[in-house]
Parts: C-alpha cells; structure tokens; sequence
C-alpha cells in the first residue's frame, strides 16, 4: 500500500565572503517514488543532473545570509521485502553502471577489508549474506552523535564502533563491497530518523536491482524517500560550499502519512 511522506526542511547559512554551493535537498522523482508536489524558494540556481540520473544538483552563487526552504509531499509505492533469497549476481553479468560501486572509494576502503569480511560472513551468495553484515553492524556500533566529522571513514568507524547514520552506511557499503557486491550509499529522508535530520543509508545490488539497507534500523523501506546516491557521502552532500559556510540553523521535519 503506497505510503505519503511530507518533508519540510530549513537549511540558514551564512557566506561572509562569495562562494559557489552544490545544493542536493529535493527528493527524486523514481519509478517506486512520485513527487505529489513540492516547493523549493530558491529564485536562482543552475541545474545539473546528480549521479546515476537520481535526482538534481543545483548549483547557487552566495554571498552574506542564505535562507532555503524545500517542502514536498512524496508517495512512496516501494515495498519492503525479505532480501534473504535474492541472489547475488556474478561479477561477468553485472551491468557497467554499477562496476565503480565494486571499488574502494574516499570514505569507503573496501580493499582493507577483504580478509574481515571473508572470514567473519564468508562468501556471499545472496541476500542472506548481505543481512548478515548489516546485523553484525548494527550488533558492533553504537549510534552516538558527535563522535564523527566529515574526515570519518569506515575504518574509523569500525575501530571506534560508534557513529550516525553516514558512519553506519559507510560501513555497510565497505564491507558490502569487501565481500564483492556492488553497493553504494544513498541520502535520503526517512520518518523513523531520531533526531530528525537528513538520513543515510546503503543500497546493494542483488538480482538486478538496488535495494534499501539500513543498518541503523530507523528507515523503513515504504517511508524512505531518496534524495542521491553516490560512492559514498562526498558525493551526495546536501550542501557542499567552495568557500566558507557558517552554519546559522538547519531543520528536517518528515511525517508519514
């Protein structure tokens, strides 16, 4: 049964000095996520597509105060389903796009992990496999605010065994991908999120599609809607500033229907 998500979100910054900002704040209109409808105040900005034609990036030009205000409504018709039987695909029969989610990226060095993720889950053949490693994070780390910056990696995080979301997804994409399956990180907006803030999750590819992994367990399928996805968090920021950016107030309300 489709699910209705109304999102409401403040971004306040200031810029003392001119800069150029990468904007990613507006839910993508995708085949199992539909737009109802939705406000974004902005009077300016270029667009440009986003990664793997998920949603749109805007690019800003700011100086002093910025002020924005994105209001949607989004009916989600994605079900949650049992992944465990899904079946990994074979390297030879993968698709190109999803080969860069195979490699090692800036947050998410998958090479370091080959020998844990082999020893602790073995080798992975289906969806099982991948639940397996979301257990095994979800049992490991304790969520934790304040204990990551935008420099944490995954290594980072499983040595501290503490994080938020963005640690918890780098994780589950490194090991994901440690153990030879596409996966990459996605932002979302979910209702479950506590605080309410932008979401981070995983998607992995199992028989020909992406799929939803969320080892904090606070998002659920049918009321997760996706913002981007990417390698990893570089490339899927809601704001990335070339410049100095003060943060003055930042709000993420999201409802379920």
């Amino acid at each position: 049964m489709p699910r209705q998500l109304s999102i409401d979100v403040l971004l306040d910054y200031q810029f003392d000095e001119p800069a150029d900002v990468l904007l990613q704040i507006e839910a993508a209109p995708l085949p199992d996520q539909t737009i109802v409808e939705s406000s974004l105040d902005l009077a300016d900005g270029v667009r440009v597509a986003a990664l793997d034609g998920v949603g749109e990036r805007i690019w800003l030009h700011r100086s002093g105060r910025m002020r924005v205000n994105y209001r949607a409504s989004v009916e989600i018709t994605r079900a949650g389903i049992d992944l465990a039987p899904l079946a990994a695909v074979a390297h030879r029969d993968l698709p190109g796009e999803t080969i860069p989610y195979l490699m090692p990226s800036r947050y998410c060095p998958s090479d370091r992990f080959q020998a844990f993720a082999l020893r602790t889950f073995g080798e992975i053949g289906n969806g099982a496999g991948v639940l397996a490693i979301r257990d095994w994070i979800a049992g490991h780390l304790d969520y934790v605010a304040g204990v990551s910056n935008s420099g944490t990696c995954a290594t980072d995080t499983f040595v501290t065994r503490q994080g938020v979301c963005r640690d918890y997804a780098h994780l589950m994409v490194t090991l994901a991908r440690a153990a030879g399956l596409p996966a990459r990180f996605a932002s979302v907006y979910a209702a479950g999120v506590k605080p309410q803030d932008f979401h981070a999750v995983a998607q992995v590819w199992l028989e020909g599609a992406w799929h939803i992994v969320d080892a904090t367990g606070m998002a659920r399928c049918d009321e997760t809607a996706i913002i981007g996805v990417g390698r990893d968090a570089a490339d899927v920021a809601f704001l990335t500033a070339f410049g100095f950016a003060r943060y003055v107030d930042q709000r993420v309300a999201v409802a379920a229907a």
